[in-house]
């Protein structure tokens, strides 16, 4: 055995050469553009994991590609975009496709199609953010006028009120970066 079969004891070569990323090109509508690029923004997926997990399970494919009607398929103004994938997820689309003589884009098309229903359910979630952010600034001014009630009956400097204080920035600072979450978040609005 040699020192590189024991460093990589449950590799070979196929695995790897799954893993590899490639570059392809599709003609997709305008919303499964949005939808890959907002999923894989707003949740922080990299947009080759991502069409790992729409594509590459192969009988789901094969399920969706019984289903791809073309005539009304081509009827989607689509535009070209190239994407980065994995060697795994080509292979899969390429096979589909051969099968079923179905385009990979449209393959890719109605695939992405399943992302809807994610960005849906956090376009739910987003709008019961907004409103717990609110009740967080309301909970947030509290402690805020806590402080000021505490400074007033012990003076700025008094230990109790410099560890209240403290505790006043961190809500600040959590207030900000929560804000920055909503304020990105903002894309699913108009989904």
């Amino acid at each position: 055995m040699s020192e590189t079969e024991d460093q990589f004891p449950d590799s070979n070569m196929l695995d790897l050469r799954g893993k590899q990323s490639v570059r392809a090109t599709f003609k997709l509508s305008q919303k499964a553009i949005d939808a890959i690029g907002l999923v894989a923004i707003h949740m922080g997926i990299k947009q080759k994991s991502l069409f790992d997990h729409i594509i590459e399970d192969m009988d789901a494919l094969d399920s969706l590609a019984k289903t791809i009607r073309i005539r009304q398929f081509k009827k989607i103004p689509r535009k070209q975009k190239t994407f980065v994938l994995s060697r795994k997820t080509i292979d899969a689309l390429g096979t589909i496709s051969q099968a079923y003589g179905t385009p990979r884009d449209a393959l890719v098309e109605y695939s992405v199609k399943k992302l809807e229903s994610i960005i849906n359910s956090e376009k739910l979630r987003h709008k019961e953010r907004k409103v717990l952010q609110k009740e967080v600034i309301n909970h947030f001014n509290r402690g805020k006028e806590l402080y000021q009630k505490a400074v007033n009956i012990l003076g700025k400097d008094d230990p109790f009120c410099r560890r209240i204080e403290k505790a006043v920035f961190a809500c600040q600072k959590t207030e900000k970066d929560l804000a920055l979450f909503i304020d990105k978040s903002k894309v699913l609005e108009d989904f």
